[in-house]
């Protein structure tokens, strides 16, 4: 018999502190824990993880929490527990109305937060195939499965390359910064490498640029940083 896999839950929460309790009671309580410390992490992760549930937190560095809830709703029915320390009326509104499904005022009991978990998981729905797929000619990102295709073979990418063109395909026609993409690919210590962000995308752009010296996809933005051309 094959064994059932414990759910992979995903907790977006920028308190180191906070977040190693979660972890150790999640994991205590026979769940998978994957931590994201910022919004744009979290989405990221929400799509390249597949999480059964998201814990997610109000008071993230970079965006706001009903923000990040509203992005992840876009394309995904994965279930979202809001736990924040803003317990009024207002902001649990505010956060449900932005697609998340439950909500847990800090203090809380992880026994209640536990439950809570339970019940999601309960009535969480099943994804759709397609919830987190972009395309550009013939060349395909599936999030969700975490896959890549040019003209329907596979494309093998390093851990940074294909971090980078889910950032880049998920913001189609946006200028990311490199101090943007340093920051979400290796961390706020790397905000002056940009060095990094040449040589990756050099080596993106020659596995899916059909001319990587004259790129349609991956467009530089001089002395800004990079943009993913929308399809026309």
């Amino acid at each position: 018999m094959t064994p059932t896999l414990a759910p992979v839950i995903l907790v977006i929460e920028d308190d180191p502190a906070i977040q190693k309790v979660l972890r150790v009671s999640l994991e205590a309580g026979g769940y998978q824990v994957r931590a994201a410390r910022t919004g744009q992490d979290g989405i990221l992760q929400a799509a390249t993880q597949s999480p059964d549930v998201i814990i997610l937190d109000l008071g993230l560095p970079d965006m706001a929490g009903e923000a990040t809830a509203r992005e992840i709703r876009q394309w995904s029915g994965v279930p979202i527990l809001v736990v924040s320390a803003r317990g009024k009326e207002f902001d649990k509104v505010t956060v449900l109305d932005a697609g998340a499904d439950d909500y847990l005022t800090k203090p809380f009991s992880i026994q209640e937060l536990l439950a809570r978990l339970r019940a999601l998981l309960r009535r969480r729905p099943v994804e759709n195939a397609q919830s987190a797929v972009f395309q550009a000619d013939d060349l395909l990102l599936d999030m969700a499965q975490r896959r890549v295709t040019l003209a329907g073979r596979p494309v093998h990418l390093t851990r940074h390359e294909y971090r980078l063109l889910c950032l880049l395909m998920r913001n189609a026609g946006r200028v990311l910064t490199h101090s943007y993409l340093l920051r979400e690919i290796w961390g706020p210590d790397a905000a002056q490498q940009t060095h990094y962000i040449r040589v990756y995308i050099n080596q993106l752009r020659r596995k899916i640029e059909a001319d990587p010296g004259r790129p349609r996809h991956i467009l530089t933005e001089a002395g800004v940083g990079y943009r993913w051309a929308e399809s026309p």
